[in-house]
């Protein structure tokens, strides 16, 4: 059956959403946000530490295989941080070059080096030589830096490096996140390669899915804020390709992910930085969810952890009731 990924979103889908998105199910595989990799070796606890999977054969706990993703423009770094992640128990290793960020970029990482097929050539050499051939290396792209002239010249030399697999994000950096996304320009890259190509980028329902999957000529996808606006929709895809009765999540089942990401998350980071988390999910909700923009509206401009504590569980007492 047809794969779907979830996306690396950096500052989103960390582990804790990680492991909430896999629990529903319908998702196969998940990336995680991307590793910065500068000059300086990252010791093995800052890996640990942004990927605990590792510490679970490399899997999130529902069981779902996490491959990591480095960025930078080192060769020979990435491939250093590549042969520690994966004796800490990586599954495979994944190399950024869609991250739109102007930080990023300024410091040669991410995008911007989709003007330089050659360099990403060597990059992903670099990180295939220095693993076992049992360890798959894949790389995920935009359709460019400014214009999508060397698309297919990227793809390419990504795949004469020794890649088994590249996602394409249907959009150059400079068209950031702005849609339609571009999926005929995934069939251009798919029919210049032979290795698997996964389509990505503006796949918000099953209709979008289908269309996705019949201009791009892809049979896998990668999902990232379709699956955040709505976190049953890999489920419910998967439920219509099986040909089964399609459950979905309804809004009480979401009000009660929201609070378990929101409990997770106060053990995670300091008090003012909690309530900003749980908007921010809900933000990416609530264009494509009514019931999301009521309660955003609720809680957007509450800091107080025991207020945001009493609307959610306000939000699910009355979403049980069947009073939403």
């Amino acid at each position: 059956m047809a794969k779907i990924m979830l996306a690396p979103m950096e500052g989103v889908v960390d582990a804790n959403m990680r492991n909430l998105l896999t629990r529903i199910g319908g998702i196969d595989t998940c990336v995680t946000e991307f590793i910065r990799i500068t000059g300086q070796p990252l010791p093995d606890r800052d890996l640990l530490k942004k990927v605990p999977e590792l510490l679970h054969q490399g899997c999130s706990t529902n069981n779902v295989p996490v491959i990591v993703q480095f960025l930078g423009c080192d060769p020979q770094m990435l491939a250093y941080h590549s042969q520690r992640a994966v004796a800490l128990g990586a599954r495979g290793i994944d190399l950024n070059f869609g991250c739109p960020s102007k930080t990023v970029n300024k410091h040669r990482g991410g995008a911007v080096l989709l003007d330089e097929p050659e360099t990403i050539f060597k990059i992903v050499a670099a990180v295939r030589d220095s693993l076992s051939a049992d360890i798959p290396v894949s790389a995920k792209m935009r359709l460019g830096n400014k214009d999508k002239f060397l698309a297919v010249d990227n793809a390419q030399a990504i795949e004469a490096a020794g890649a088994s697999s590249l996602v394409v994000h249907a959009r150059t950096k400079i068209e950031g996140y702005r849609p339609p996304a571009h999926w005929q320009w995934i069939r251009k890259i798919k029919e210049s390669v032979s290795m698997p190509i996964i389509a990505n980028g503006d796949i918000w329902n099953w209709q979008d899915y289908q269309q996705c999957r019949t201009v791009s000529g892809c049979e896998d996808v990668m999902i990232g804020r379709g699956v955040l606006a709505d976190p049953g929709l890999a489920l419910t895809i998967k439920q219509r390709l099986r040909g089964e009765p399609v459950t979905g999540l309804d809004w009480a089942a979401t009000v009660q992910l929201i609070i378990e990401y929101y409990e997770n998350v106060q053990l995670q980071l300091p008090p003012p930085f909690v309530s900003g988390r749980v908007k921010q999910w809900l933000n990416m909700m609530r264009k494509h969810n009514p019931k999301a923009q009521q309660l955003f509206e609720q809680v957007k401009k509450v800091s107080d952890l025991k207020e945001m504590t009493k609307l959610l569980d306000m939000q699910l007492q009355m979403a049980l009731a069947g009073r939403l």
